[in-house]
């Protein structure tokens, strides 16, 4: 079966490398020939990280090479969307140029919300349905969370299935840890510059812990800075993040509570753990799923939570030990390559074949 592959980026974008991407290997074993064409590659999101935009002209090239490749689908059995292939055309258009060939959308987002709770008007009327048009002529939506998955339900989709964000096993091998006890312990953070604003929220329970505790807040993808806090920036690159992971002590991921955020996915959650660092999370959406307080982590609502957690585990290694052992047993049973990309091989083979 010849699969189409519609990704909103390169592999420098997450969410294409994780929910499409690091899944071509497992496929083609399982009978699925895939192939890829990124929306906005990776030289454009490199753009868009230093300048805060993408350039007009490379732009409009890259909707033009998507309407090529979309154009050609029916050389393929099925496409396979991330998120949308279009992004603000009009769902009768996208809905159009996929005519005749099976499809498949997924989400590992809240990408509705982008039209739906736009601040314009306009946008609103025009388009805050757009999304929901689309899940309704697919094949199959497969979600990341229940949240997404119930929106795609909502809008009518015939077939919805959630299937997690998950890492390969292959990647994140288990590890003696190396530090001693009397080293400096690393809290850590990963992500990208427009998410680094969650950290902000930290600021204040991170410096009054930093006034009793000796720490360094390690930040991977972004330049972030804290009065009264060490803090090491460390550069993202896929050959180094996990090894970057690694060396650290406790893994966390603070989070708003709006429609936007119950959207995610936990990915940050699902490295730490594989890395075996017991995780701090705020309460939302799936995090609520990926933690399970006090045995892989705890979950934090408010800055005394917060500063409460991330002592406790900073004056406790065995507890950090044991339960960064829970949270690496639940990423091998639930959140890997290796029990996901069989059951994803099924679904795509059976979408292909309606």
């Amino acid at each position: 079966m010849k699969v189409l592959l519609l990704t909103r980026y390169g592999r420098l974008g997450a969410s294409s490398r994780l929910r499409m991407l690091q899944f071509l290997p497992w496929f083609r074993e399982a009978g699925l020939e895939g192939e890829s064409q990124a929306l906005l590659g990776d030289a454009m999101l490199a753009c868009k990280y230093r300048s805060g935009g993408y350039q007009r002209g490379a732009m409009i090239a890259a909707y033009g090479a998507r309407i090529r490749s979309m154009v050609r689908r029916k050389h393929a059995n099925l496409v396979w969307i991330e998120k949308e292939a279009l992004p603000w055309f009009p769902a009768t258009i996208e809905r159009a140029m996929l005519r005749g060939v099976p499809y498949v959308l997924d989400y590992d987002d809240a990408l509705f919300h982008n039209y739906d709770l736009h601040r314009l008007g306009v946008v609103r009327r025009m388009l805050g349905r757009r999304i929901d048009s689309i899940m309704a002529g697919a094949a199959l939506v497969t979600a990341g969370n229940d949240y997404l998955a119930q929106r795609a339900r909502d809008a009518g989709a015939k077939w919805v299935e959630v299937v997690p964000t998950v890492i390969d096993l292959d990647r994140y091998p288990v590890l003696p840890r190396t530090g001693h006890d009397d080293a400096v312990p690393r809290i850590v953070w990963i992500g990208s510059p427009t998410t680094a604003a969650y950290l902000n929220a930290l600021e204040a329970p991170l410096r009054r812990l930093a006034a009793r505790h000796t720490f360094v807040l390690r930040v991977i993808g972004a330049e972030v800075s804290m009065t009264g806090v060490d803090v090491e920036c460390v550069p993202w690159t896929e050959e180094s993040e996990v090894a970057s992971i690694a060396d650290c002590d406790v893994g966390i991921m603070p989070l708003r509570d709006s429609p936007w955020e119950r959207g995610k996915c936990g990915y940050k959650l699902i490295q730490y753990m594989a890395c075996g660092l017991p995780v701090v999370a705020s309460p939302i959406g799936v995090n609520e799923q990926i933690v399970r307080d006090g045995e892989n982590g705890f979950l934090a609502d408010n800055p005394d939570a917060w500063e409460n957690a991330l002592e406790t585990l900073l004056n406790d290694r065995t507890m950090c030990h044991v339960m960064g052992q829970a949270g690496r047993n639940r990423v091998e049973q639930e959140y890997s390559v290796q029990r996901v990309a069989p059951r994803l091989a099924r679904l795509l083979k059976q979408a292909g074949a309606s």
